[in-house]
């Protein structure tokens, strides 16, 4: 009997579980860069003297769909979206380098380039400083210049280059706060053949339409795993009712 209670108690725990992921894909189908969550389940045995029947299911690996998503022009020149595969580098407020797709960037009140909630973007020498009154480009391969917007037109000044890195996607993992971090904890080094579109934001790779599919699975198979529960409880009862009569 336990046999069963353990299969569907731990099935239905770890499906509320997969059903928050797809909650949170859903939540960010409209955030720039985001890479969809995916969850993988296996079955592992319970260890201990008298249980190597007992199955429980447990979560193996929470992983992220890498699949880029389609890039949309939005005029802005602080808006910048990653072509293919690559990261824009940022620090942490640790000191740490982590990593983004969502190249919604702004200037601090110090005039610092940064991203959308803050954290400042990396150059190849550490952050990126823009001076005032300034008109600011981002080439291709992530250069940052600006013109004077002050008296006569100026010339054009590199002020630095955004560090863009490509890790194995194996290599890194998401953090709480939705930043890829490499997992060895090293600085990965930049890889000059990531480019970047300037005036553009790349849009979240979840697919809305998969992703209410999947939920209303999801909420099908957690209505599945209860009436196994109740089903059990309900032959322990029997089961009881039979010993007592005996």
């Amino acid at each position: 009997m336990d046999r069963l209670i353990y299969t569907a108690m731990s099935g239905a725990k770890h499906i509320l579980e997969q059903q928050a992921s797809v909650s949170h894909n859903l939540a960010n189908a409209v955030t720039p860069g985001f890479r969809a969550q995916i969850d993988s389940f296996r079955a592992v045995p319970l260890v201990g003297d008298g249980w190597p029947t007992r199955v429980f299911v447990v979560d193996s690996t929470v992983g992220a769909d890498f699949t880029p998503g389609a890039i949309q022009n939005t005029g802005r020149e602080l808006d910048v979206a990653v072509q293919g595969k690559g990261w824009i580098a940022v620090q942490m407020e640790d000191g740490s380098e982590a990593y983004t797709r969502n190249g919604s960037l702004k200037l601090s009140e110090n005039g610092l380039l940064q991203t959308h909630n803050g954290r400042n973007v990396l150059g190849d020498g550490g952050s990126i400083s823009i001076p005032p009154d300034v008109t600011i480009a981002i080439g291709k391969d992530g250069t940052v210049s600006t013109i004077s917007t002050s008296g006569k037109p100026g010339v054009v000044n590199v002020i630095g280059r955004i560090k863009l890195v490509n890790p194995p996607e194996g290599s890194v993992a998401r953090g709480d706060d939705g930043f890829f971090r490499a997992m060895d904890g090293q600085p990965v080094e930049p890889d000059a053949q990531v480019t970047v579109v300037g005036g553009a934001l790349e849009d979240s790779n979840v697919n809305v339409i998969d992703a209410m599919v999947n939920m209303i699975s999801l909420g099908r198979q957690f209505d599945l795993h209860m009436k196994m529960l109740q089903s059990a409880e309900n032959n322990g009862s029997k089961a009881s009712q039979l010993l007592a009569l005996s």
